[in-house]
């Protein structure tokens, strides 16, 4: 049994000692940020980012190609921040930025609020959308008039 714990602890003593001399500064830095409240590393992004409000970005609609009414929404446009490197928010135009609520389904409906969704290019981080829905006023839907009886005009315009 002497010979078991000799080996266990003198073998690799000096890798031994350390692995335990890495722990305890392990320790003692998760400790230290802890006790600070502070990152044990700065910010790992490449380059700063910034914070950019783009207002009056419109909302459109999107519906079916068979559903031609005309659909009310309120608000008519929203604002939207975004997040990206200084350059890349310095190229950005309001039109880069889409606001789209997706009508296909509704049928007739007063005060359908719909959520609205955000594209925004590559680079761009979307941060906030306010107001995040829209309400949706549906005119009725009409059927389509069929007329049962089809009346063919041909025409025999030929030159002699």
């Amino acid at each position: 049994m002497s010979e078991f714990l000799r080996e266990m602890f003198l073998k690799d003593f000096w890798l031994k000692l350390f692995s335990f001399a890495l722990a305890v500064l392990t320790w003692f830095t998760v400790w230290f940020t802890l006790e600070k409240q502070g990152a044990p590393v700065p910010s790992l992004a490449l380059a700063p980012v910034d914070k950019t409000i783009y207002g009056n970005i419109p909302v459109t609609v999107l519906s079916t190609a068979e559903d031609v009414r005309s659909f009310r929404v309120f608000p008519k446009e929203v604002s939207v921040t975004v997040q990206g490197s200084g350059k890349t928010l310095r190229e950005l135009q309001p039109r880069d930025i889409r606001a789209l609520i997706d009508l296909t389904g509704v049928s007739t409906a007063e005060n359908v609020h719909k959520h609205i969704e955000i594209s925004v290019p590559a680079g761009v981080t979307l941060v906030q959308v306010e107001p995040t829905e829209v309400q949706v006023i549906a005119p009725p839907k009409t059927e389509p008039k069929t007329d049962t009886h089809i009346q063919v005009l041909s025409t025999n315009s030929s030159k002699h």
